[in-house]
């Protein structure tokens, strides 16, 4: 039997008894502020930008806003100035239909997308590529480009396409009964490459001997894409919804360069006519609440979705 002297004893390792030593401890929780350290740049700019503004539009939805005159205190006004315009429930009405109707439409078109261009990447890499292009190009540029296909001519190339069809042509963006179909074709023609991208991420991971044994057992293309893709693709269609649930009530830039709002307020949405209450009426406070309301309706509707989206995974 070896003895050991007492400098041996206390140089000697420690038998293991499976904890974390503290040395590495220690050394682990002080670098907790490196991930902190990448992000403090964005988090500042994001402050000073967003967050701060923020704060700002909702006291001024409280105030009776006079630029260089200073701000007066109003309470609840604004919101019932707001909620009770016809204009307002018009814009919500308009805002609510696009949501559903472009959300729908671009899932769809985006899912029979990927199945069409799922797997084969060598030979349909620049088929995807082309797709992908409305999602990249300015929104400036496709408005001015569905514009020009809008033209209410005979000769304009939608109205020749309908005639091909013999379809009377139709006067699309400059027609009350058209104009919020025309933006939402621009919609769903802009989100769902977007949405092509993300469920062809999604179908990697279905798992292919389930094609495979339900061909076998007789499944047609029909039951194998109800039973086998559309369940395995709920987590990608979980991230869909939620992103297009906020995208849709944020809809701006096409509804105001394509119509502008009209004919008649017939495409008005939300950010439109807190745009028109801010910087054409002048009415700060009105447009703050607006904001407000439209912040507020954005997360109940994602809370929604996820909410529904979860229900249905359990």
């Amino acid at each position: 039997m070896t003895v050991l002297t007492r400098d041996q004893a206390d140089e000697a390792p420690a038998p293991p008894s499976g904890r974390v030593p503290v040395a590495r401890r220690t050394s682990r929780l002080g670098r907790w502020w490196v991930p902190w350290a990448f992000l403090a740049p964005a988090l500042v700019l994001f402050t000073y930008f967003k967050f701060i503004p923020m704060g700002q539009a909702f006291v001024m939805s409280f105030q009776d806003v006079q630029p260089y005159l200073g701000n007066s205190w109003v309470g609840w006004e604004n919101y019932r100035a707001l909620l009770e315009t016809d204009e307002f429930l018009s814009a919500a009405g308009h805002t609510a239909i696009i949501a559903v109707a472009q959300t729908a439409g671009a899932v769809l078109v985006g899912f029979a997308l990927a199945l069409l261009l799922e797997g084969q990447a060598r030979r349909l890499w620049f088929v995807r590529s082309a797709a992908f292009l409305p999602v990249v190009v300015p929104t400036a540029v496709i408005a001015e480009l569905w514009r020009i296909i809008y033209h209410p001519t005979d000769d304009g190339l939608a109205n020749s396409i309908l005639g091909f069809f013999l379809i009377e042509p139709s006067q699309w963006i400059n027609s009350p009964d058209t104009s919020l179909l025309s933006v939402i074709l621009v919609g769903i023609w802009r989100d769902a490459p977007y949405d092509m991208i993300i469920i062809i991420a999604g179908l990697v991971g279905v798992d292919r001997s389930l094609y495979e044994a339900s061909a076998l057992d007789g499944a047609g293309w029909v039951r194998r894409i109800r039973y086998v893709t559309l369940p395995a693709l709920r987590p990608a269609m979980a991230i869909l919804l939620t992103l297009a649930a906020i995208r849709a009530m944020r809809i701006f830039t096409e509804v105001y360069l394509l119509t502008n709002g009209g004919p008649n307020g017939s495409s008005e949405v939300l950010m439109t006519l807190i745009y028109r209450l801010g910087f054409e009426r002048v009415e700060l406070g009105v447009a703050a609440a607006g904001s407000v309301v439209l912040l507020l309706a954005t997360i109940v509707l994602t809370l929604l979705v996820r909410s529904g989206v979860r229900k249905e995974d359990s």
